[in-house]
């Protein structure tokens, strides 16, 4: 009796795949090189004396100053910085989110007058850069009495992120059977007790990337914080750092140490929810 395994014959592997997959490792090898490189000098840089930044010998630290990190600390109320940074960011999101899921699932679900005109306008407000609309916001917030606060910061950063969100989630939302939700309401839920019950678990990769990617552009938002805020303790971490920034002298080594603390929050996030991005994106691109 024949044995399967023994008449199974490998086929040899072309010459053409190994080339490209040869190619393949070498763009991919490249990419990440050319991406981690500028975060490599900015800790090579935050790691060196004033001395060796402007002499340019070496990227690489002669000797390594450690003591940059915690010196920051003590020339420029970092800590301050870093908790205003995670109230707008969390603030902003958090808004976002109650007022974006609403508006996702009544454009998914819904039919109503003028949707169409709605998710047209909710396109075009993306197009607006916060620079573009700077002299209005002030001018808004002057009359709010929000032009010096964190309050005024998180409300123009949700409402910044607010068309991004409607759309992600309104895709994410169209992905999922609407079937799911009516088998909810013969069992006796309501629509909002379907949509908290049923279709929220199942989005919950959609959710989770729309909230990381709010976050994320809360926490960079730097134009409209350096115009509004002018108390010092007030500043997020993205403006806070211009202290290094001196009107004769930048400290390239302090501002660099910084420019790190600010990046791995970031940095923590996306490790946490990376599982969760690639199908919340898919799931938000489904139906646009």
């Amino acid at each position: 009796m024949s044995n399967p395994a023994a008449n199974t014959v490998k086929k040899p592997v072309s010459v053409k795949k190994v080339i490209l997959r040869v190619l393949l490792y070498f763009v991919v090898l490249d990419v990440c090189v050319i991406t981690l490189y500028p975060y490599f000098a900015m800790l090579c840089t935050a790691l060196k004396n004033r001395v060796e930044i402007f002499s340019g010998n070496t990227i690489l630290p002669v000797t390594a100053l450690w003591s940059n990190f915690i010196e920051i600390w003590s020339r420029a109320p970092m800590a301050r910085y870093l908790l205003n940074s995670v109230l707008i960011a969390g603030g902003s999101t958090i808004i976002a989110m109650l007022c974006g899921i609403p508006a996702a699932y009544a454009l998914a679900r819904m039919k109503f007058k003028g949707q169409t005109a709605f998710l047209g306008f909710v396109i075009v407000s993306q197009m607006f850069a916060p620079v573009v609309l700077l002299i209005g916001i002030y001018q808004v917030m002057q009359v709010l009495g929000l032009t010096d606060s964190i309050l005024g910061l998180v409300f123009i950063n949700a409402a910044f992120n607010q068309a991004f969100t409607i759309w992600l989630l309104r895709g994410t939302f169209m992905g999922i059977s609407a079937e799911m939700e009516q088998a909810a309401t013969i069992d006796g839920c309501n629509r909002v007790q379907a949509m908290m019950r049923v279709l929220l678990p199942v989005a919950a990769p959609g959710i989770v990337t729309t909230l990381i990617f709010i976050f994320i552009n809360a926490w960079n938002e730097y134009t409209v914080a350096l115009c509004l805020i002018s108390t010092d303790t007030l500043k997020p971490l993205t403006v806070g750092i211009n202290t290094f920034n001196g009107y004769n002298m930048i400290e390239w080594q302090y501002l660099f140490a910084a420019s790190i603390f600010a990046i791995i929050p970031v940095v923590i996030l996306f490790m946490c929810i990376e599982k969760n991005l690639v199908s919340g994106l898919a799931s938000g691109g489904v139906k646009g």
